[in-house]
């Protein structure tokens, strides 16, 4: 299998190249995959060498034993898998969390514990999914004032107001 750079490649916002280094204790463990054809989302399982126990209302870093380079102008979020949501309590702390195009480090996710029960994370377990999206930078400008609209400064539920 050949690799190209991520910046050369051929990538495009339809089927972007996302390349994925495996790393050594992550052997044996699944790359990030899409579980079904139209999954948004791709599987990223716990590599860990034994089980973490989350308790009630702690959080844990877990490692995936995976690097990746995504193309300029992508992102990776990190979002929770709903069955682990709905069934344990347990999701992603800062969902959706992003990974930039330029880090190159180990992906790691933090889940956090809201059930009420410790919830066990076992090597090879399928902790959460990655979504990969194009973005953009926005050009900041400092103004004195701003363009009025029909909601101007009302904020956290105010639209929902008649």
């Amino acid at each position: 299998m050949s690799f190209q750079s991520p910046h050369h490649s051929n990538s495009d916002q339809q089927h972007p190249t996302v390349h994925i280094q495996a790393l050594p204790h992550g052997k044996g463990i699944d790359l990030p995959f899409y579980a079904t054809t139209h999954a948004a989302g791709a599987d990223l399982r716990a590599a860990i060498d034994e089980d973490v126990i989350i308790e009630p209302g702690q959080h844990v870093l877990i490692k995936t034993g995976f690097a990746m380079a995504l193309p300029d102008n992508f992102e990776a979020q990190i979002r929770p898998r709903s069955g682990l949501a709905l069934k344990h309590g347990i999701t992603v702390l800062n969902a959706p969390g992003t990974i930039d195009a330029d880090y190159r480090g180990e992906i790691g996710i933090i889940l956090i514990n809201h059930g009420d029960l410790p919830f066990t994370v076992q090597r090879g377990d399928r902790i959460a999914q990655m979504v990969i999206a194009p973005f953009v930078q926005a050009d900041f400008m400092a103004v004195g004032t701003l363009s009025e609209t029909e909601r101007g400064e009302g904020g956290f539920g105010s639209s929902g107001k008649q």
